[in-house]
């Protein structure tokens, strides 16, 4: 009887004890849930921060073309101030960041800013086979393929490449026999490789990263030799043409027209007077054949100071557009090499000529650089005037959570500025001094120390 009582009596410290232990494991399990949930949380506000900063991003990167192209929309000396660094280095919208960056060609191991001339390029649609062999780590093979690309027949060049190459690859394709559209569609043609194309500089920021002179212990594939060796990318352009007219709009005479004689004369009566004008008319022949305009200078007995005046208004073509002419005010020492007939040291000196000379409005200034031979020779290939620019720009939010990077070109010679290229190049990472999305991060203030560092 004692022991049933006792029974009795121990049973609900038992149900309490049970009680107790459910109770434990169901706060403990609301307690992971709520773990679980706030973590979920956390998750969510981060991936929503950084939507947001990716949305700023983006819309910093619409802002920003469409200030350049408010800036291109300006005069001349506005384009000018243009190509210069200063208001394209950490340029700020609220409280974002943009830059404009471009491969300083001179120096691989610090940033250059600004927008590129694309006219300073050797254009693949129009450049002669002559002027492709002499790009940097051109190749023989590519140089004639590409032209057998662009050109509308289906003749196979010397070493190059039409439809029967391209229809018996892995994914065939056929050879387009049209112009290039853009500079990356040279991968598709035979012989081109990104090595070629690119050479070390795979993320395009013109800077020696530590990845591309390391050798072979991360991509890209590299020489170690401590300095950048570019493929021709920076050196090439599908954009450039330019309207012929003059600077004012106007139809250009074409002195190669003998009906257009009257309107030489009357020219050269404005600028010059009648009596000079009639000793150079004399020097014209009736049925002239001139190679240039620059061949005319050297024929007619102009003064130099005479043919500056007048060499704008004059043209030896009747074609409304003239596709690749390089700006000789604008290429680099690699482009001037490219054109026809010319030395190192030929472009050695145009640089240093126009450089200290304020002379460079005209194209007459070659003439006092280069021999006649050499001036008529590059004549066709040449002008002082742009109106394509390209824009690397890197957008980045204030807190430092997103980038955006798009490379875009603009075209001018329709008065308004227009976007006719736009490419995103955020997969090719970070270009520029890490530490500056590290600052932004931890909320301190870009200092002129962190932008400049690699």
């Amino acid at each position: 009887m004692n022991e049933l009582a006792d029974i009795q009596f121990r049973r609900p410290g038992r149900a309490n004890g049970t009680v107790l232990i459910v109770t434990i494991w169901v706060v403990l399990v609301l307690a992971g849930l709520a773990l679980v949930f706030a973590r979920s949380m956390r998750i969510a506000a981060i991936v929503a921060a950084n939507h947001v900063a990716s949305l700023k991003a983006e819309s910093v990167a619409a802002g920003a073309s469409e200030y350049i192209m408010a800036q291109l929309a300006g005069d001349t000396e506005t384009t000018t101030e243009l190509m210069e660094s200063e208001p394209y280095e950490a340029a700020e919208i609220g409280e974002d960041y943009f830059w404009v960056l471009r491969s300083n060609l001179e120096d691989d191991d610090e940033f250059d800013y600004g927008l590129t001339d694309e006219a300073g390029k050797v254009n693949l649609n129009s450049a002669s086979e002559e002027m492709l062999l002499r790009l940097p780590g051109m190749t023989a093979e590519l140089a004639a393929s590409i032209i057998d690309w662009r050109d509308e027949d289906s003749e196979i060049s010397p070493g190059g490449a039409e439809d029967e190459y391209y229809l018996l690859l892995a994914d065939p394709y056929n050879c387009k026999n049209s112009a290039l559209e853009t500079v990356d569609e040279i991968l598709l043609i035979k012989g081109a490789s990104e090595e070629l194309l690119y050479g070390e500089d795979t993320n395009l920021n013109g800077i020696l990263d530590d990845n591309e002179n390391d050798g072979d212990l991360s991509d890209p594939s590299d020489n170690r030799n401590g300095r950048l060796d570019t493929g021709f990318y920076d050196y090439v352009t599908v954009y450039s043409a330019e309207a012929n007219v003059d600077s004012e709009g106007n139809e250009r005479i074409n002195i190669n027209d003998g009906g257009a004689r009257a309107d030489l004369q009357g020219l050269l009566q404005e600028i010059l007077g009648e009596e000079r004008t009639l000793e150079i008319m004399n020097l014209i022949p009736t049925r002239p054949s001139y190679a240039n305009i620059l061949d005319f200078y050297f024929m007619s007995g102009l003064k130099f100071e005479e043919f500056t005046q007048i060499a704008d208004r004059l043209t030896t073509s009747d074609e409304e557009t003239m596709p690749g002419v390089v700006n000789v005010n604008a290429a680099s020492k690699e482009v001037l090499m490219c054109l026809p007939g010319l030395e190192e040291r030929d472009a050695d000196t145009l640089l240093t000529y126009r450089q200290g000379s304020d002379e460079i409005g005209s194209i007459a200034w070659v003439t006092n650089v280069l021999d006649p031979d050499k001036a008529i020779g590059i004549g066709s290939y040449i002008t002082v005037r742009s109106f394509q620019y390209s824009a690397d720009i890197v957008c980045l939010s204030g807190n430092g959570r997103a980038y955006k990077r798009y490379k875009a070109v603009f075209d001018t010679q329709n008065g308004v500025p227009q976007v006719v290229y736009w490419k995103s190049l955020t997969h090719s990472g970070w270009p520029l001094n890490r530490r500056i999305v590290a600052a932004l991060r931890k909320g301190q203030p870009l200092t002129n120390t962190i932008l400049n560092m690699k």
